[in-house]
């Protein structure tokens, strides 16, 4: 049988699609007889198709600059991206369609995902290019300093994932420890970048990636080195980076800012990082009061010395490298001047200064607020 359809395919091979077409309904009729006046039907629609269709399978006629774009969702079935098509106008003929799917094996060659299809295929064209398409791949910008659900919920609107699934899986011990043994979770690791992602791809191939985007920042020499200088762990840096990128606002001031953490922690003073009280209060961001330091947490920096227990968001690359490499200087102190930057000291005296001077503006600054919120 294997021989005989071989032979017919080899004869009619120079007859080029409708050849192809004829091959397939005389095998399927030599397959099943009993069908065969259906399938002398096929072999002179085939036959119609040749003069109505005379292109080769694999050109396009007329195709068109203008795309549209098409989304088939996982589980859908051929007649269902058939509707699909015939709704967006991209199908003359959804018959003629499904009969070329079901002729040319190709229905079961479709799959799921996000597609820029170009406008003006005929139904073979259009089957041909769903068929060998590559599905378009989706542009994500996960912002640095955001949490695990946080991104979660970008991914979800934008890939379709399942966001519960995605958490789940970042505080899962046992998919943790195949990527980063030794870390309670992978929160701190999922590198904050702008990505480019096909239509709901897997929750584990997302944070594989997201984690090996994170793990090379460690991989060069002169990193490892450095960690040895440091006497820190690659999650220890993380942690650190994480206070950083929750602190800094202008680029320039990472390095600065790290070197006062560090500087402290050499100390074995107590790191007194606000971003830290911010992650341990429930709730959105908040001006801080003088009694939130007081709170009773692991991740209260201006009770507990040392780094807190883990990161405290995703930091991004310019943070992860300023932990490593800081600033060599003799901060120890430094205080927010109102407008993203920070003032830098030596000394308590001097911070205690900066801090009083600050404090002073940032009164004066919401005094004008209120007055200009109660003039007419």
């Amino acid at each position: 049988m294997q021989q005989g359809k071989q032979k017919i395919h080899l004869i009619l091979s120079r007859l080029g699609f409708a050849g192809f077409l004829i091959s397939n309904a005389i095998i399927y009729a030599i397959k099943y007889t009993r069908t065969g006046k259906i399938l002398t039907a096929l072999l002179v629609l085939s036959i119609a198709i040749y003069f109505l269709y005379p292109q080769a399978p694999s050109s396009f006629t007329n195709p068109s600059s203008e795309k549209v774009i098409l989304q088939i969702p996982n589980g859908a079935i051929f007649k269902q991206i058939a509707d699909t098509l015939q709704s967006r106008g991209l199908l003359r003929s959804k018959r003629l369609f499904l009969l070329f799917g079901k002729i040319s094996g190709k229905e079961r060659m479709l799959r799921a995902g996000r597609f820029e299809v170009p406008v003006g295929l005929n139904e073979w064209e259009l089957l041909h290019y769903l068929a060998t398409a590559t599905p378009a791949r989706i542009k994500v910008t996960l912002n640095e300093g955001i949490l695990s659900h946080e991104m979660a919920a970008i991914l979800q609107r934008t890939l379709g994932i399942d966001s519960s699934k995605f958490v789940s899986l970042v505080y899962d011990s046992a998919f943790t420890g195949t990527l980063v043994p030794g870390v309670p979770n992978l929160e701190g690791f999922l590198l904050p970048e702008t990505y480019y992602f096909e239509w709901k791809t897997p929750e584990e191939e997302i944070i594989k990636y997201l984690v090996e985007q994170t793990l090379e920042i460690f991989k060069p020499d002169s990193v490892q080195q450095q960690l040895k200088r440091l006497v820190m762990t690659p999650y220890q840096i993380i942690i650190l980076a994480s206070i950083i990128e929750g602190e800094a606002m202008v680029d320039s001031e990472r390095v600065y800012i790290s070197s006062v953490y560090h500087n402290r922690l050499r100390r074995g003073w107590r790191l007194q990082a606000d971003p830290t009280i911010q992650f341990a209060i429930p709730g959105p961001p908040r001006r801080l009061l003088k009694k939130d330091l007081e709170i009773d947490s692991p991740y209260n920096t201006y009770k507990h010395r040392g780094l807190p227990p883990g990161p405290i968001n995703n930091p991004g690359k310019q943070s992860i490298l300023a932990a490593l490499f800081p600033k060599s200087t003799s901060y120890l102190y430094m205080v927010a001047v109102g407008d993203g930057t920070h003032k830098f000291s030596r000394t308590l005296r001097e911070h205690n200064y900066w801090h009083k001077k600050f404090n002073e503006v940032r009164r004066q600054v919401r005094r004008q607020q209120r007055r200009r919120a109660l003039s007419p």
